[in-house]
């Protein structure tokens, strides 16, 4: 066979390959040799390839992938996702399996994840918690893993029980909507937010999880937090205007204790709990703010559908905040305006009732806040109509 025969023979077998195997390894030499095994055994029927990104070792993993047959990507920047990322761009099958180099997982599973791609699935999910093989598990993860998995349903909506499992499969054409960044073992669970966010069709399938081979490289509490902190970040409805929400309703009720004289702790403190109601008033307002600027952000510059904020843009424009916020200004000034006068016609002695002044100063405030707000959501609006 000639060199170009030779070479279209080759482009003829990656265009018909089916399914990339991607493994990111970082010092598993003890493993990854029976990883690659594994998984050509698993897809012997299929057109595959399987892919090795060697993520910064200081073993023989990357040379002994390479003898073995994989293709390595050596991917110095550390970091889980970093890993994922610069294999799925090294990959070229039509489908993309994701499973971990510590032989956690049965790689003859992986056929099942096919064929569920198979059936029209775009993205297919491991459930290991059902499976867990004695020992695999630390306790701190067999509590921690269900406890974010449930907080990310809740705030995003994603009907996926075990989001950190490490077996997975997707399709390549859903590379780009899923658009994904994180570096670390968050992305797994920006993988499932970005599935819940575009409405990807996702399933999943029971797995066992067997004990890793060799030294785990995962640090449950800095790990945790930065799962915790992306599931926040990508909702600022529950980051921000939910506790914001809290604060107001909280810093209201508050107020109107004070004012319906119902205080538990005596009149000393009714000018107490008015200050710090106010306080809770103004914060609560600035915070609901920025998460609707973070909203704002998310649809006009990062594309994002938000159904809800896009229904209210279409009924509440600039002029109709700037309005809203004229008129909660003009409403403290007029209750200062009061006080004012009052304080003058007892001839500039102690400032008669303070609790008036209070509110009056929340009003003006927070309808500064909202004036400001407005054209910052405004001005983000601009990308989008540019």
């Amino acid at each position: 066979m000639t060199r170009s025969a030779t070479e279209q023979f080759e482009q003829l077998t990656v265009a018909r390959r089916r399914v990339s195997v991607v493994i990111p390894c970082l010092n598993e030499a003890g493993n990854i040799e029976e990883c690659i095994a594994r998984a050509r055994s698993a897809l012997a029927n299929l057109a595959s390839e399987v892919i090795v990104v060697d993520n910064g070792s200081d073993d023989a993993s990357a040379a002994l992938a390479r003898a073995a047959g994989a293709t390595v990507v050596l991917e110095p920047r550390r970091g889980y996702g970093q890993a994922c990322l610069s294999g799925f761009e090294a990959s070229s099958g039509e489908y993309i399996v994701m499973i971990d180099a510590d032989l956690t997982y049965d790689f003859d599973e992986i056929p099942r994840f096919v064929t569920e791609l198979d059936r029209g699935a775009q993205l297919v999910m491991g459930n290991r918690m059902e499976h867990i093989e004695s020992g695999a598990m630390s306790r701190m993860s067999r509590i921690g893993n269900p406890i974010l998995s449930g907080f990310l349903k809740l705030v995003h909506g994603s009907r996926v029980r075990d989001a950190h499992c490490g077996l997975r499969a997707l399709r390549r054409d859903a590379l780009p909507a899923l658009d994904l960044h994180a570096t670390g073992m968050e992305f797994a669970s920006e993988m499932v937010i970005r599935a819940a966010k575009i409405n990807l069709d996702v399933r999943e399938l029971p797995v066992e999880l067997h004990r890793r081979r060799g030294e785990s490289k995962l640090l449950p509490f800095r790990d945790g937090w930065r799962h915790l902190r992306l599931i926040l970040i990508h909702s600022p409805t529950a980051l921000f205007i939910v506790p914001g929400a809290a604060m107001v309703g909280l810093g209201a009720a508050m107020e109107l204790t004070v004012f319906a004289h119902l205080s538990l702790f005596g009149r000393s403190w009714f000018l107490h709990t008015l200050i710090a109601g106010c306080a809770l008033v103004i914060v609560g307002v600035q915070v609901i703010g920025l998460g609707l600027c973070g909203r704002a952000y998310a649809v006009f510059v990062l594309g994002e559908r938000d159904a809800w904020f896009e229904a209210v843009g279409r009924r509440v424009g600039l002029e109709q905040a700037l309005l809203l916020a004229l008129v909660v200004v003009l409403s403290g000034l007029a209750l200062g305006g009061v006080v004012v006068a009052e304080w003058v016609a007892h001839g500039f002695g102690s400032l008669g009732e303070e609790r008036v002044a209070i509110v009056a100063m929340t009003l003006v405030v927070t309808g500064i806040q909202l004036f400001f707000t407005s054209f910052l959501i405004s001005l983000l609006g601009q990308r989008r109509q540019g």
